[in-house]
């Protein structure tokens, strides 16, 4: 047996915080996720938006990454990257993906699948903006997933264009952006007592689009432990 052997079996959580009911949860997804969303922040836990991004290689090699969402309404779930990173590659070849945000303290998890697609550039430089300037140059400083030789000559290029762009605005990358996650069946997950968890599941039947908005049909369904 190897000298690293580590015997998990006894660790063990008991879950007592709360039930989930698919007769008292609302019947969008989007704002269960909403009320759900708030009690993660009014419960002050680290980095509530985190969410764990799954996307699959051209090889079939699944690849997950956390990602922090930056905002979301009744059409999907936006975080921001390069474009020319791992994950966005990944996307290219297959927009399929899915999210999860994992709320130990809370005894909950969301799993969320979808399709993936991008923003428009407008949307990008509006949240560009927002952001401070550091990362804004963290932003064209990273050539995301592709090897460096040091941390130190990141940071050199860094502190040059910092100094570059210290009294003016920092000009929008185009090749970074923000990615939509279009939701096709979201995952409310409730630790229970005796592994007896609590699943609900959203999954959308279709989707009618008028002048004024997108109305969505979603059926909802209880799920075995």
């Amino acid at each position: 047996m190897s000298k690293t052997f580590k015997d998990l079996a006894d660790m063990r959580q008991s879950y007592q915080k709360g039930g989930l009911n698919e007769d008292a949860v609302c019947k969008s997804p989007i704002e269960q996720f909403d009320q759900w969303f708030e009690e993660a922040k009014k419960a002050d836990l680290t980095e509530p938006n985190a969410m764990i991004l799954a996307t699959v290689s051209p090889e079939l090699q699944p690849s997950t990454r956390t990602v922090l969402l930056k905002y979301f309404d009744e059409s999907g779930f936006v975080f921001f990257t390069n474009f020319k990173s791992e994950k966005a590659r990944h996307i290219e070849n297959n927009p399929n993906v899915s999210l999860q945000f994992l709320w130990l303290d809370l005894e909950r998890q969301i799993r969320i699948e979808g399709q993936a697609e991008k923003i428009s550039t407008a949307e990008s430089l509006t949240y560009f903006s927002r952001r401070p300037k550091g990362s804004q140059i963290g932003a064209w400083v990273s050539h995301q997933s592709e090897i460096i030789s040091s941390k130190s000559l990141l940071k050199a290029q860094y502190e040059k264009l910092m100094a570059k762009f210290k009294e003016g605005d920092v000009p929008f990358p185009d090749f970074w952006g923000g990615y939509k996650i279009k939701p096709n069946k979201i995952e409310f997950w409730q630790g229970g007592e005796n592994r007896l968890h609590d699943r609900i599941v959203y999954e959308l039947e279709q989707t009618q689009h008028t002048q004024q908005e997108s109305l969505q049909a979603w059926s909802i369904k209880r799920l075995a432990p």
